[in-house]
């Protein structure tokens, strides 16, 4: 698992049930709302900063997700995918990368395609079992509580970068 994650140069993610808890909840006038996590913010931030592309493939279309991925200035966001193999692949073509060098984070079955696909594959701590059969590694953080930056801190650790960063942000 180690060597893999040397190679990583760009970091997939679900949205609903990673970077969400996976509940939608509501407004009285039925305007979707979604909660994401700070700690999840910064892990996004920190993968930016080391020189990690990061990006969103989701099944589901949503104006706030746009908004949250601009706000963390996420490199790639493709939704309203039902097939995520498709927009998998452009992505891979368009960056010029390998399949060994790209991570995906996921928790359900249209997750999957992707994750029996990537150089590293992690699925949420709530994730379905059969997500969690096919992955690299299983965070102890549940989806929408922490499990990105969990997965980022692992990358950069691993590439050597994390310590520095933290040098750096704390001047």
């Amino acid at each position: 698992m180690k060597l893999k994650l040397l190679n990583i140069k760009l970091l997939l993610m679900d949205v609903d049930g990673v970077l969400t808890s996976g509940d939608i909840i509501y407004s009285s006038s039925g305007e979707e709302l979604k909660r994401f996590n700070i700690q999840d913010g910064m892990g996004i931030t920190l993968a930016r900063k080391a020189g990690l592309k990061t990006g969103i493939i989701t099944s589901r279309e949503s104006a706030m997700v746009k908004w949250r991925a601009e706000e963390l200035k996420i490199d790639i966001i493709s939704q309203g995918n039902s097939d995520k193999l498709k927009p998998y692949e452009q992505i891979r073509n368009q960056e010029g990368l390998k399949d060994e060098e790209i991570a995906y984070i996921g928790d359900d079955l249209p997750d999957l395609c992707i994750l029996k696909r990537v150089g590293f594959s992690a699925a949420v701590a709530n994730a379905r079992d059969e997500v969690k059969a096919v992955c690299d590694y299983v965070t102890i953080a549940e989806g929408g509580h922490g499990a990105v930056r969990e997965i980022v801190e692992m990358i950069l650790k691993r590439q050597e970068k994390f310590f520095n960063l933290i040098e750096e942000l704390s001047q």
